[in-house]
């Protein structure tokens, strides 16, 4: 497919590049349209086990597309009601990638910034090149990065947070991965095959366990301490009478490779 959305399949894997390299890959209506119309394909995709999102050119993404941005300050209402529609999208598309059925990873070649960087901390995963750098710069412009602010804050620790968010500054990508809104750095060079070997590990698993698992991982988070067992331990037990877990302790106690039936 070619557009500013490209999408491979193989093996389970779903690939969607940004590839809109002329505004480096920002978030326009458009591209966020196409981001989720593929997310919601692949959560339809029988054979879908895992999703990667990487970009093409200069930047993974740059964030919200400013020049659509002020063109609707000439509206009759200042571009209120457009700002409204833009926030809203930006909100359902990073939320469904939050809720989504399958897992996420992020492929970082270049800078992400702003709600690109919201798009990284979004994702479940990330894998960041060495030349990779990562920026919510909006207090230099005059704009909070208040919807950025939400994926970070729930990623790395708030200090750090209110540093990136206070700062606006870029920070390389081993400073993200201390911090941990990325997982792991790599050469450019085995940026896509560390990215693919971590995405088939994943695919390999059950795809009924890891739905589960994604579910219960988001679903705890915000619960208190004894909320979050009785949540858990209830998760489990669903958990434990699939077809999946069955099959996998049974391989599991007779020394064989698990067949999962994904149920």
């Amino acid at each position: 497919m070619t557009g500013i959305l490209q999408q491979e399949r193989q093996a389970g894997i779903v690939r969607l590049t940004l590839n809109d390299p002329q505004t480096r890959n920002s978030l326009s209506e458009a591209m966020m349209a196409a981001l989720a119309d593929a997310l919601a394909e692949a959560g339809r995709d029988a054979d879908a086990r895992v999703i990667v999102i990487a970009a093409e050119g200069p930047a993974f993404c740059s964030g919200h597309n400013l020049k659509e941005i002020t063109a609707h300050r000439r509206d009759g209402d200042h571009g209120a009601a457009y700002f409204n529609r833009l926030m809203t999208q930006c909100a359902e598309l990073m939320q469904a990638i939050v809720h989504h059925p399958l897992p996420v990873i992020a492929e970082v070649q270049a800078v992400a910034s702003a709600a690109g960087c919201q798009l990284v901390a979004s994702c479940d995963l990330a894998i960041a090149a060495e030349p990779a750098r990562f920026a919510t710069p909006g207090v230099n412009i005059g704009l909070f990065c208040s919807t950025p602010m939400v994926a970070l804050s729930r990623n790395v620790t708030p200090k750090h947070a209110m540093e990136m968010l206070l700062t606006g500054d870029l920070i390389g990508a081993a400073e993200a991965q201390r911090i941990g809104l990325i997982n792991r750095i790599v050469p450019t060079q085995l940026l896509r095959a560390s990215v693919n070997e971590l995405a088939a590990k994943i695919a390999g698993k059950s795809k009924a366990v890891t739905r589960i698992g994604k579910e219960a991982f988001y679903r705890q988070l915000d619960m208190t301490l004894p909320d979050a067992y009785d949540y858990a331990a209830r998760v489990m037990v669903e958990n434990l009478l699939i077809q999946d877990a069955k099959e996998g302790i049974g391989a599991f106690v007779d020394k064989r490779p698990p067949q999962w039936e994904d149920r």
